[in-house]
């Protein structure tokens, strides 16, 4: 197993670096926090033209079917400098479609999101935020021809500006033969769905839908009824690993912005660099980014090879939100005050690396499958549900 780059992964990565770094600035991202849509139209449509909202989608929609791990390069330099564009939210979705929606589906969403004409996201999370069967409330009821949608799901990202969202529903009890769990696909601005904005710590996009009689039409499910958990657990894996990836990206700049203020800040007569206590935060910081980003990059290796990668996606998720969390609070000691001025840039990355520690389970929520897998507990132990007291 080579995790490492390829020349023509590293060639994608210098391109996108140079891309973002050249169109996207800090000022943008602080405009977008208080835009409408938070994110540019145009930026998008730019990046469509480059090919990279298809990276991972097949061919025949479009696409470029490459492996994952060139689609979470860019999404490291997404992270890098910020990008307010609905990048992960629309892969996400787009890649669930790809892999199991129903071939209207995918004629009717892929190409459109290869272009950079339709944006998706995904809502799984409710007040109940474990990512577990137990924690879908939110209930689609058979009726007629379609189904009747009554519920609410939380943080849900981008679906101001989504045309599609994946919703995870209850459409039967959990029984021996499956969770009762379904997934649609739902249009947030249809009638019967209302959003509220949420104000998060990363001042990005994300609302509260709520859902009163919304109907759908029966096309709208992918999979088969109550067999959709098994779907919406590989894409919760896939949206984690590629969130690690902006985690990764985002942190390394932070770290390399104080390995930079450490080398020119002077403190009675000498570079703060010179300080030992200093050099080994900064060592620190480093190691930790290394770490998380090669757990990341085995966890998309496993996915593109097809071979179970659950317990890959809760190490680097379990690693990423303790070590870049920790990469980031160095870097604020290390700017000393100023750091934590609204005025000053680096708050900005400290707020987003935080936000995403959050999302997609804590620490320990995958530690405790990575606790199953080590343990062989029987019956499988998800996100948000303790080991079994008898371990």
């Amino acid at each position: 197993m080579d995790i490492l780059p390829s020349e023509e992964e590293q060639m994608l990565k210098n391109g996108a670096r140079e891309f973002l770094e050249a169109e996207i600035s800090t000022a943008m991202v602080r405009e977008m926090e208080l835009d409408g849509l938070g994110y540019p139209p145009a930026l998008w449509k730019q990046m469509a033209d480059l090919g990279w909202l298809g990276l991972a989608l097949p061919e025949a929609y479009g696409g470029q079917e490459l492996p994952l791990t060139y689609l979470g390069l860019v999404l490291e330099e997404v992270g890098r400098v910020m990008a307010p564009v609905p990048l992960h939210s629309t892969s996400v979705a787009a890649l669930t479609i790809a892999s199991d929606g129903t071939e209207q589906q995918k004629q009717d969403m892929l190409p459109a999101v290869c272009s950079g004409d339709m944006i998706l996201t995904w809502a799984v999370y409710e007040r109940d935020p474990r990512l577990i069967p137990e924690a879908m409330k939110l209930q689609a009821t058979a009726d007629g021809d379609g189904w009747v949608l009554n519920g609410t799901k939380m943080f849900v990202d981008n679906s101001v500006v989504a045309q599609r969202c994946l919703v995870a529903t209850r459409t039967s009890p959990k029984s021996d033969a499956n969770e009762g769990i379904s997934l649609f696909i739902v249009d947030p601005n249809g009638t019967g769905v209302s959003q509220t904005a949420l104000v998060t710590l990363a001042k990005d996009k994300q609302s509260r839908l709520d859902f009163k009689d919304a109907r759908i039409e029966r096309a709208a499910l992918i999979g088969e009824v109550d067999q959709g958990w098994p779907i919406v657990e590989r894409m919760l894996d896939r949206a984690t690993a590629l969130l690690c990836c902006q985690m990764v990206g985002a942190t390394r700049k932070d770290a390399e912005m104080a390995i930079e203020y450490a080398k020119n800040r002077v403190a009675f007569g000498r570079p703060i660099g010179s300080f030992q206590s200093v050099q080994h935060l900064l060592a620190d910081m480093i190691l930790h980014v290394d770490g998380g980003m090669m757990l990341t990059y085995e966890a998309l290796w496993k996915m593109d090879q097809g071979l179970p990668a659950s317990v890959e996606v809760s190490q680097a998720k379990s690693f990423c939100n303790e070590k870049c969390e920790s990469v980031v609070r160095h870097s604020q000691v290390v700017h000393g005050g100023i750091g934590f001025m609204m005025e000053f840039d680096l708050h900005l990355w400290f707020r987003r690396v935080t936000a995403w520690t959050m999302r997609l389970g804590t620490t320990y929520d995958h530690r405790a499958r990575i606790a199953a897998a080590l343990l062989d507990v029987p019956g499988k132990v998800r996100l948000g549900m303790p080991l079994p007291t008898a371990v």
